[in-house]
């Protein structure tokens, strides 16, 4: 192929925002939610051109170097991301409710030239980076203020390609160790198409960035937005008032709520009296979800809610095409195939399994991510065979919908945030009073599911001593909720020795230990 072919079909993500910068140059672009900032597509394109002539100007950044982000939602974040896109550059985006240890293995694994930090968020980075060398350092402030706004606007030459990375999110492995999945241009531009496609979302339709911005929920949501001439109004975290206001007086297309949120939003809604709302969508994760809950918040916003199963690996994708209407009581939650993926259901040996019987779904979809950063044997093992394997297990029915059976590597979905036991069992079984840990699940009626650790120990070690020990080494949605004490040769075991975590959920639900479980 010609290489003026192949850059001709070349479409990237800075391109897309130019594109809609010259069609709406005075149309609101981005806000935050207490009226503080309002950038216009025009304003907007100019800031982002400064910060990425900077970028690569006084912080010496080339094409591929990665620089990290550790804040809270605010609109200058999304800022920084377009610079990103504009420059080559990889936004790597830190979770500031990790633990120290986390935060610096997650810097440690892609080496960032510049670290951009809000001054919430000073304190950990300093504790994260104590023992490495000196990385260079922007604070959200006055200098960044200066950046954006001083000086003429570069003229930025285009150097992206789709395959170029443009941000990292981090995603727990079964090791307890986050991995960086590399999402490109290619894979945010098809995460648009897949939600526009399923959902007929209308270009110009605005998006609440309340959910936090190192999530691909709102990073591929307000990539899609302001591609397509929309509106985003960024929300500091959970705050139910203020998304209420923004929903009352603004055209949304998906209203993103997650479990464990939605009974307090129904309240902070109804409080607020007489509203119309304008939104299309609305929602995520049905499973996690009380069918009660879903139909109260389907009725009062007017709106069908999302029953979505995707992954930061894969955006939407694989089955998000299905909603359930608008005050209608669920009797089942099967999904529908996504747009723009293909899948298949395979067994351990990845051959294709007949419908009715349970599949490792594997998937081929342009808005795959791009690999796990600086970890080919991860990127290797899930990519097997040319097909992405997401390790969730899934039944297709005769009239091709899929029923989710359960996590092929045993995963826990609290309120949105993946917990994986092996990264908790880990730092328990590292206290030499115990002999053996386990950590399942069990439902909450709030957050959907948490994890509870199940110990074998000598009898002078205590739940305090176990919780003591994970306290400030791990985000505090991990920490287990409860503690349960059995005898080491209580544990349910395979042929090979194993845990058999379901066992241990079936045992302790049989002594009253485990709620619905």
């Amino acid at each position: 192929m010609l290489p003026e072919v192949q850059a001709a079909g070349g479409l990237t993500i800075d391109l897309l925002f130019a594109r809609q910068c010259r069609r709406t140059p005075d149309v609101p672009a981005l806000a935050d939610a207490h009226g503080g900032v309002c950038h216009s597509y025009a304003t907007l394109a100019d800031r982002v051109a400064r910060l990425a002539g900077w970028l690569t100007g006084a912080a010496g950044l080339k094409h591929g170097d990665r620089f990290a982000v550790l804040s809270e939602n605010r609109s200058e974040y999304v800022e920084l991301l377009l610079a990103a896109a504009a420059t080559g550059t990889i936004l790597s985006a830190l979770n500031w409710r990790l633990a120290v240890p986390e935060v610096a293995h997650c810097l440690g694994l892609v080496e960032p030239a510049l670290v951009v930090a809000s001054p919430r968020h000073t304190a950990l980075l300093d504790a994260a980076t104590a023992d490495m060398a000196a990385i260079r350092r922007l604070e959200f402030g006055p200098e960044f203020e200066a950046i954006a706004t001083g000086g003429p606007v570069p003229e930025l030459p285009s150097v992206t390609s789709p395959e170029d990375g443009l941000v990292i999110l981090y995603t727990s492995g079964t090791t307890g160790n986050p991995k960086g999945a590399l999402i490109s241009h290619r894979a945010e531009i098809a995460r648009t198409g897949v939600m526009a496609i399923d959902h007929h979302l209308s270009p110009g339709r605005g998006f609440v960035a309340w959910a936090p911005l190192f999530h691909m929920v709102s990073t591929d949501q307000v990539l899609a937005t302001l591609t397509r001439g929309g509106k985003v109004t960024v929300v500091d975290g959970y705050d139910p008032q203020a998304i209420v206001r923004v929903v009352a007086r603004e055209p949304i297309g998906w209203l993103v709520l997650m479990p464990g949120m939605i009974e307090d939003f129904l309240t902070h809604w109804q409080a607020a009296g007489q509203i119309s709302p304008d939104v299309m969508i609305i929602g995520c994760m049905a499973d996690l979800v009380p069918l009660a809950q879903i139909q109260a918040v389907t009725r009062a916003l007017n709106a069908p809610y999302v029953n979505s199963f995707g992954s930061t690996e894969t955006g939407a994708a694989p089955a998000s095409a299905s909603v359930i209407g608008v005050g209608e009581m669920p009797q089942g939650l099967s999904k529908r195939q996504s747009a723009l993926c293909a899948l298949r259901l395979v067994d351990a040996d990845d051959n294709e399994v007949p419908d009715g019987e349970p599949g490792e779904v594997a998937l081929r979809s342009p808005a795959l991510f791009s690999g796990y950063w600086n970890n080919p044997e991860a990127t290797a093992a899930d990519f097997r065979g040319g097909w992405f394997h997401m390790g969730d297990m899934f039944v297709r029915n005769p009239d091709g919908s899929l029923d989710f059976v359960d996590r092929r590597k045993y995963l826990i979905k609290s309120g949105g945030e993946n917990v994986y036991p092996a990264e908790i069992e880990r730092l328990i079984l590292s206290l030499s009073a115990v002999r053996e840990a386990v950590v399942v699940r069990t439902p909450d009626a709030r957050w959907g599911e948490v994890p509870v650790a199940v110990v074998a120990a000598s009898p002078d070690i205590t739940a305090c001593d176990i919780m003591a020990r994970l306290n400030g080494s791990l985000a505090r949605y991990k920490l287990p909720k409860a503690v349960v004490f059995i005898d080491y040769e209580e544990f349910p075991r395979s042929t090979t020795g194993k845990i058999k975590r379901h066992d241990v959920e079936a045992l302790l639900a049989a002594r009253g230990l485990l709620k619905g479980a």
